[in-house]
């Protein structure tokens, strides 16, 4: 098969595989475009069963990619589970499949492989964002504008979980919002026309993120060339974080390779502290029993005292216990039931 003459790269996650069904069977095999696509899985998923799925859907060649591999027109590769895709320009147009760190807590993550394809391609990648929860994509498109490629959205309205697409719309200057049976044809029609003109020079900070992300782990130096440090942890290893300088969507990542959106850290950092809480809660639940068995087993003064420290803690147990169920959408875990 010949080198292609776009990159396709689509990112999904909650509803996608149905999705991606509807979409690859309005794709021809004489597409002109390769298709690099990131689903969210599980890390233990069988890869193999949804390229196999996705191929008695589409006349397009569907594989399970290697790294090295060429990438190849007409053809449509999926990432593989627990490992991020990214593609890269050089005497063949190839592909890169690492198991570098997450991107958004995501493994793959379509900010990565967007991010690869826009440094790699330019203004020959389409970015399409499909259903799903939550932000990834979004910083993706917005890489894949600045380097003159194109932005496509599923129409949030009719997507099964809208919250991929709305953020993308919020975030980015979006140039078409279709729903999905009109894509195929949509993505035809641009990859139909003559090759676009490179616009201008690949921007230096995402050739640097582009950089950190192919070699897997980066240094601090590398990190300080485009970002500038905040009195903020990384989530998933704990080292500082750094707030990227360039781009109009705030970004966050550590010398290590994580990176996240503003809207990810948050949803993060809500996550890790409501689990706080609710350790706190279960604790502060067994100081109270602790004290009651105390109490029944004294007399006298001894008595009255911890029957005290008991209401005083019961107070602090029935303000923390309407704070978690009135402050948030979370659920109670399991034992920690009023007392």
């Amino acid at each position: 098969m010949p080198a292609p003459s776009h990159l396709i790269v689509i990112g999904t996650s909650a509803g996608g595989m149905p999705a991606l069904v509807q979409l690859v069977a309005q794709l021809p095999a004489t597409l002109p475009a390769a298709v690099l696509v990131v689903q969210h899985f599980s890390a233990d998923a069988d890869g193999q069963h949804f390229v196999e799925r996705l191929a008695r859907h589409t006349t397009l060649a569907c594989r399970l990619p290697t790294d090295g591999e060429p990438i190849e027109a007409g053809t449509l590769y999926l990432a593989p589970p627990n490992r991020h895709l990214l593609a890269k320009d050089g005497r063949t147009p190839h592909l890169l499949v690492t198991k570098g760190p997450r991107e958004n807590h995501y493994r793959p993550a379509a900010d990565a492989l967007f991010r690869s394809a826009a440094v790699a391609f330019g203004s020959r990648v389409v970015g399409v964002v499909l259903t799903g929860m939550l932000h990834d994509g979004a910083a993706g498109l917005e890489f894949i504008k600045r380097c003159g490629g194109l932005a496509v959205v599923q129409d949030p309205h009719e997507a099964e979980y809208p919250s991929m697409p709305e953020t993308a719309l919020r975030n980015v200057d979006v140039d078409y919002v279709v729903p999905l049976h009109m894509m195929g044809a949509l993505l035809e029609e641009i990859t139909a026309r003559p090759l676009p003109e490179r616009k201008g020079e690949v921007p230096e900070d995402l050739k640097q993120e582009a950089a950190i992300a192919e070699r897997v782990v980066g240094t601090t130096d590398e990190v300080l060339k485009i970002a500038h440090p905040v009195p903020l942890t990384c989530p998933d290893c704990g080292g500082s974080l750094f707030e990227v300088n360039n781009g109009k969507l705030l970004r966050y990542r550590c010398h290590t390779g994580h990176a996240f959106t503003a809207d990810g850290l948050l949803h993060s950092a809500q996550q890790t502290l409501e689990e706080t809480l609710w350790v706190a809660l279960r604790m502060m639940e067994e100081r109270k029993n602790l004290l009651s068995s105390m109490a029944a087993r004294g007399a006298g003064p001894y008595s009255v005292q911890q029957e005290e420290r008991i209401e005083e803690i019961k107070k602090h147990i029935n303000r923390l216990r309407e704070f978690l169920l009135n402050g948030n959408t979370g659920n109670a875990p399991k034992g920690t039931s009023a007392g």
